[in-house]
């Protein structure tokens, strides 16, 4: 007992000084941010990352992702890996919303080497959590990182877990893994007095300047007490405000039900467009409306469907966790085929809207104004903008994009480049499809210039 309190008072105290070493794995929209995040508050952070190209990235000071510049990565890189590098000091760092009162020397490196976490004291986990070709959760990653971290695992570690994925796999996929390994070394290492383990949900929205990694609160829950209160040890030096909980399973849900909450009443949204679309009524007019009641009402706008990692596929971890539990989550399906729909019903759009000026779907020239899933972002997953790019195309259509964000492309075995000339394209085009409403297009001008446009997003 007595080494137990040792090891997690050690490592608090570690936090407090700021002499942790902290790992980062997966370098990504999340990971990235949060290891700077972690180096601005004082740690020395590496972060890991088994694409190559990317890490030579980080390491010469470029950031690889739209939310970090290269100036706010290269004031952190490393000295030992920078080029001319110098020592330097980080920006006063936040504790709760108070200012400490010590500046900070926090540094930032990032490999392809696992071997880093035998010397570390905290590692984040946030890699992919896709769903697979049968629509079930994809594991695959997480499995990996785990046995990496398996291989490496020693007393005074914690080791948090950040990507999305359905209630009980901290302790079932991650713990399960740890203590197989420890068995298998004939080690005798206990969660929470030996090493620690909690789940605390990324809440990153690319694009966003007004809540960042920093000051977005961020929900905690670790598998014993002990594991909670290192945990938040860990996060509270970098981040603003934690919110705990009292278990892994709860974060986890947590952060499901946020998103779900978005996918059920987006596919509300969508499902009331195609309702008013019935009645011959102006389903924004309607939504503007109701908009006005101060109380009781939230706003959500209908679209070409949802894109990105999380809304559309969160809400599906979910569902897939309550089969197994002989449970169906009737709301979150009913909202993903509401959804996943919406593509085909703006295609059926472009068709009517072409066949009302005498022309066919088959040999027309279609422009798409973005492919990005949102506005301002050069994100491409899960964007509708897509499917309705290869529906349009299935129907014979001679289709184009144009997107500031995006010049060229190659997802899913999809290879494409953008146009460059976007005024001539669209006095060209027989029909522009707003798809992605960046605010970067002039909308006066291509309203004038354009023959005939069908508008997902409502901005014109």
């Amino acid at each position: 007992m007595g080494i137990s309190i040792v090891q997690k008072e050690q490592l608090i105290a570690k936090f407090d000084r700021r002499e942790a070493h902290v790992a980062v794995i997966g370098l990504g929209y999340v990971g990235l941010p949060l290891a700077l995040t972690f180096a601005q508050a004082g740690y020395r952070v590496t972060g890991i990352d088994l694409y190559a190209p990317r890490v030579e990235m980080i390491n010469s000071g470029v950031s690889p992702i739209e939310d970090i510049s290269n100036a706010e990565l290269a004031a952190y890189v490393r000295p030992t890996v920078a080029q001319n590098a110098e020592v330097r000091v980080a920006q006063p760092i936040f504790n709760g919303g108070v200012q400490a009162q010590m500046a900070s020397s926090g540094s930032l490196a990032a490999t392809t080497d696992y071997a880093v976490l035998a010397g570390c004291d905290a590692v984040s986990i946030c890699v992919p959590t896709p769903l697979n070709k049968t629509g079930d959760p994809d594991m695959s990653f997480i499995h990996s990182a785990g046995e990496q971290i398996a291989a490496y695992l020693h007393a005074g570690m914690v080791v948090v877990l950040e990507s999305t994925t359905y209630p009980g796999t901290t302790r079932e996929v991650l713990l399960t893994l740890f203590e197989e390994a420890i068995a298998a070394k004939g080690e005798t290492l206990e969660v929470g007095k030996d090493f620690f383990l909690a789940f605390s949900p990324e809440r990153i929205d690319p694009g966003r300047k007004d809540y960042m990694t920093r000051n977005t609160p961020k929900v905690i829950g670790g598998v014993t007490p002990s594991c909670l209160e290192v945990a938040t040890a860990f996060y509270e030096k970098a981040i603003t405000t934690l919110v705990p909980v009292s278990s892994p399973e709860a974060a986890e849900m947590t952060k499901l039900l946020e998103n779900t909450f978005r996918a059920v009443n987006i596919g509300l949204a969508n499902e009331l467009l195609l309702m008013c679309d019935k009645l011959g009524l102006d389903a924004w007019e309607v939504i503007d409306a109701a908009a006005t009641k101060p109380f009781g009402f939230m706003r959500f706008t209908p679209g070409p469907g949802l894109g990105g990692h999380c809304i559309p596929i969160d809400p599906l971890y979910l569902s897939w966790k309550l089969r197994t539990l002989e449970y169906n989550a009737r709301f979150v399906q009913l909202a993903s085929e509401i959804n996943t729909e919406m593509p085909r019903y703006w295609v059926h759009k472009v068709q009517d809207a072409l066949n009302d000026q005498g022309k066919a779907v088959k040999g027309s020239k279609i422009l798409l104004l973005g492919i990005a899933y949102k506005k301002n972002v050069s994100d491409l997953r899960e964007s509708p903008a897509l499917d309705i790019m290869h529906l349009l195309e299935e129907k014979g259509a001679h289709v184009e994009y144009h997107d500031p964000f995006v010049l060229n492309f190659t997802y899913e075995g999809l290879s494409r480049t953008g146009i460059t000339n976007l005024e001539e394209a669209t006095k060209a085009a027989d029909c522009i499809v707003i798809t992605t409403d960046h605010s970067t297009y002039n909308w006066d001008d291509i309203r004038d210039a354009a023959r005939l446009i069908v508008d997902t997003r409502h901005v014109i």
